[in-house]
């Protein structure tokens, strides 16, 4: 993202399990040229027990990890390099907190797309810790970024290249602006 604004970012790619968060940021990081982190590579332990079981996180569960996300962004801003991650970043007391951890240099990419695409595309994954049981207290969840600074909203209908691409055109104009 070149333009008036040349200082690097961190930019967390976001939504639910399944909207293609890993897919979409290594793509992103790769035209950017930047580090991608997959955010699921940071939680405890314990976070991934939980889950693998089909047991939803809670606030105290997370808060841990949203701090572990925090200092991986800032580590890469004080070194002078942009840094993608994906994380889903279900609530705004989330992504205020993650917000604060880089002093506000922050985009979110919300990726939003249909309780169907999303399950379609849960089920159709093998190796991952997180259970399709979980996806519908994710959605309920989600506080849907609308209106918060520095967010774009990115439909997950298209193809990996086509939603990084749209992320990138639409975070280029906010970076602008």
């Amino acid at each position: 993202m070149s333009g008036q604004n040349t200082r690097p970012h961190a930019i967390i790619v976001m939504g639910v399990s399944g909207s293609g968060k890993s897919s979409v940021g290594e793509a992103m990081a790769e035209a950017l040229a930047v580090e991608f982190t997959e955010g699921d590579s940071l939680h405890p332990a314990s976070n991934v027990e939980k889950m693998s079981k089909g047991i939803p996180l809670t606030d105290d569960d997370r808060m841990p990890w949203l701090d572990i996300i925090g200092k991986t962004m800032k580590a890469a801003l004080d070194r002078g390099e942009g840094i993608v991650l994906s994380c889903s970043a279900l609530k705004k007391s989330y992504r205020d907190r993650l917000r604060a951890a880089v002093d506000g240099n922050l985009f979110f990419v919300y990726l939003h797309g249909s309780r169907e695409l999303l399950t379609e595309r849960m089920g159709a994954r093998k190796g991952h810790f997180m259970p399709l049981s979980l996806l519908e207290n994710q959605l309920a969840t989600l506080e849907v970024p609308t209106g918060e600074p520095g967010v774009v909203t990115v439909d997950i209908d298209g193809t990996i290249d086509e939603i990084a691409k749209t992320a990138l055109r639409d975070l280029k104009a906010l970076v602008i602006s």
